[in-house]
């Protein structure tokens, strides 16, 4: 029993808590539903890994406000999410589009990945392959080695 409530408490602590404050939220649930998707998909300038639905930061206030005010005009999901681009560019999703500007984000991670195998898989190489002339002992080797056991 003590484990089960153990478990509660640990899942209602690592639970993402929803920053939107009850003063943002939409009368209308359609609006407030796409609102909600919007800022799923919207970082956090601040706190950088969180969605802006998630962070308590005022940037990521003013960004959900600036969401729901432009819903509100009728802008489509798309045009809310071309106007944060244009205004803060691509870091400001989540998920950035790959483009030009977002390639190294895209392609640094996988080369450097490659980058660490090709070194493990050399060094591997290289600690399995046996050294030249190291099986062999010269004949002053073996008697330095005589000396030294006989002693």
């Amino acid at each position: 029993m003590v484990w089960l409530r153990t478990w509660i408490v640990l899942l209602a602590l690592t639970a993402p808590a929803l920053a939107v404050q009850p003063d943002e939220v939409l009368t209308d649930a359609r609006l407030e539903t796409r609102a909600r998707a919007l800022s799923q998909e919207l970082r956090c300038m601040v706190c950088q890994n969180q969605s802006i639905d998630d962070s308590d930061a005022p940037l990521a206030r003013d960004l959900r406000i600036l969401v729901r005010e432009r819903l509100v005009a009728g802008n489509t999901d798309r045009e809310v999410l071309d106007f944060l681009v244009e205004r803060y560019g691509d870091f400001v999703l989540l998920k950035p589009p790959f483009n030009m500007r977002t390639a190294l984000l895209w392609l640094l991670p996988p080369a450097l990945v490659g980058l660490g195998l090709a070194i493990l898989l050399v060094g591997a190489y290289r600690h399995r392959r046996p050294v030249a002339g190291a099986g062999a002992l010269t004949a002053e080797e073996r008697a330095r080695l005589e000396k030294i056991i006989n002693n």
